[in-house]
């Protein structure tokens, strides 16, 4: 997810405007007839493209959020509410690109390395300054080889891009002590009161 498009989310958020879903379609329709008006045939298919991929991943997003809610009509006493939510890649991803995510950046960044159990790796420190999570490899995911390592790195990426999209990128230390880095190829939030933002590189 590129730096605009969570530029521009932030931006719709912020500026709080309630819209229905007849005005959000009447208003996408008049920015295609703008395009196809243009006569610029590839910038129109584009954009159209651009308007599936989006309803297709919030359209996804919804079906996903409505499962989880059915599932958990009656949470056990203390239970959270939101936990089953919270702990969803696809939900979470939608939350913290709307920065609507209650939980701060290195619970999500734990929730993520949650889901690499198995893979052996492990957090080695979180750099706030440039947004580089370290980990380092503990022996236990398999045979150690160059491509097991760079499928659990891979796995924390994309891990991160759901739960911690401030992440910008992945160290890996491996069991020989050598640091490979792989850079996040997403965006970032922008400021708020709750976290800072890193520029992905």
């Amino acid at each position: 997810m590129s730096a605009a498009v969570h530029t521009a989310t932030a931006r719709s958020g912020a500026a709080a405007r309630p819209v229905t879903a007849e005005q959000a379609g009447r208003r996408v329709e008049e920015i295609l007839d703008h395009l196809a008006a243009s006569g610029d045939e590839q910038a129109c298919a584009a954009a159209e493209e651009l308007v599936r991929v989006l309803m297709d991943f919030y359209g996804a997003g919804l079906a996903r959020t409505v499962d989880l809610l059915r599932r958990s009509t009656h949470p056990g006493p203390g239970a959270d509410p939101l936990g089953g939510l919270l702990g969803d890649q696809l939900v979470a991803s939608l939350l913290a690109l709307h920065d609507l995510h209650p939980e701060d950046l290195m619970t999500r960044i734990d929730r993520a390395m949650d889901t690499l159990a198995g893979l052996g790796v492990e957090k080695a420190g979180f750099d706030e300054a440039t947004g580089v999570l370290r980990l380092k490899a503990t022996g236990s995911g398999g045979c150690g080889c160059p491509s097991t390592q760079e499928a659990a790195r891979q796995a924390a990426v994309d891990a991160l891009a759901c739960f911690a999209p401030e992440v910008s990128g992945v160290e890996l230390q491996g069991a020989g002590g050598a640091r490979e880095a792989a850079l996040l190829q997403i965006g970032t939030r922008p400021p708020t009161a709750r976290t800072s933002s890193v520029t992905a590189r």
